[in-house]
């Protein structure tokens, strides 16, 4: 009966692996590829029980789902390649405002305290433009591109510096994705784009979700080096954000030893345990130096800071 029970608790961890490693999002994987990390956690718990009954086959064959599982999340926790270590110090923020229900004194004073050159924002919507300005981010952030409209849609970007060629552009989830170009003191010019994804909550959304994804800009090598930074509804589990990574970025959570800090949910959908949907991804030509995440009052999301290395004029 004990072999029995720890079979039930193996062959789970390993099919759950199989998917992550073929990438087989489909239908409810999509959501569920989400908590991998806690699959891995809980593959541990057979491995355990296994020694303790001292059956070493089983203890053999669970300890080496648990280490494939090692493989593929544990990398997030620790420093890996975190990109140029020369050039210009640039600060960086991304907070989805939760239909602009966010706090925005909060929202400043990170970013006064912070010294936040560019600031991105989603579910941005006039009366959460009007209270951010109103909470005086405009004397620390003088320079926007701004999409913002009422509901989940709207987007928006603030800068410290002047911003060129400014706009958006419409998802085919329908989100507004807030860009423009800054060139900071001493550095190369940089386009920056507050990145929004549908949810993959359904069939029909997952699809939204997918060719948001691939549809989003890839690093141009004879331009201006890229960031996108926000909500992209996905974690390093799926193959899709992969995949975007892989097109020429790196994620500076996983590269600065934070790729495991979680953001969502913070506020609702209670009982949904918290994974890392929210990302700054930045050109390879761009060092990540450190990604820290903040509670925001009033948000389900907890805002990214990341301090970067950009590339020198």
């Amino acid at each position: 009966m004990v072999s029995v029970l720890l079979w039930l608790l193996i062959v789970p961890a390993v099919g759950w692996l199989v998917f992550r490693l073929g990438g087989w999002e489909r239908g409810a994987l999509v959501q569920l590829m989400a908590f991998t990390p806690y699959v891995a956690g809980w593959s541990l718990v057979p491995v355990v029980l296994a020694v303790v009954g001292r059956r070493w086959t089983t203890a053999l064959v669970a300890f080496v789902v648990v280490l494939a599982y090692a493989i593929v999340v544990l990398p997030r926790a620790r420093t890996g390649d975190s990109g140029p270590s020369r050039g210009v110090e640039l600060h960086v923020m991304t907070s989805n405002m939760l239909i602009g229900g966010a706090d925005p004194a909060t929202i400043v004073r990170l970013v006064e305290d912070r010294q936040i050159d560019v600031l991105a924002l989603q579910e941005f919507t006039p009366n959460g433009r009007r209270a951010l300005e109103n909470a005086g981010l405009l004397k620390l952030l003088p320079y926007s591109a701004l999409g913002d409209e009422p509901g989940a849609s709207g987007s928006g970007i603030y800068a410290r510096f002047p911003i060129s060629g400014g706009g958006d552009k419409r998802n085919g989830g329908g989100f507004r994705q807030a860009y423009g170009t800054v060139q900071p003191p001493g550095a190369a010019p940089l386009v920056f784009e507050s990145v929004h994804t549908r949810a993959p909550v359904s069939p029909a959304e997952n699809k939204l979700w997918q060719s948001d994804l691939k549809d989003e800009p890839k690093p141009d090598p004879g331009g201006p080096p890229r960031v996108l930074l926000g909500d992209f509804n996905a974690t390093l589990d799926h193959r899709s954000l992969r995949a975007l990574v892989g097109s020429g970025y790196r994620d500076a959570g996983d590269a600065t030893g934070s790729g495991l800090v979680p953001t969502w949910p913070y506020l609702e959908h209670p009982g949904i345990p918290r994974v890392t949907i929210d990302h700054v991804l930045v050109d390879e030509r761009i060092g990540a130096r450190k990604l820290a995440a903040h509670r925001i009052p009033g948000s389900d999301h907890r805002a990214l800071i990341a301090e970067l290395i950009v590339p020198a004029a």
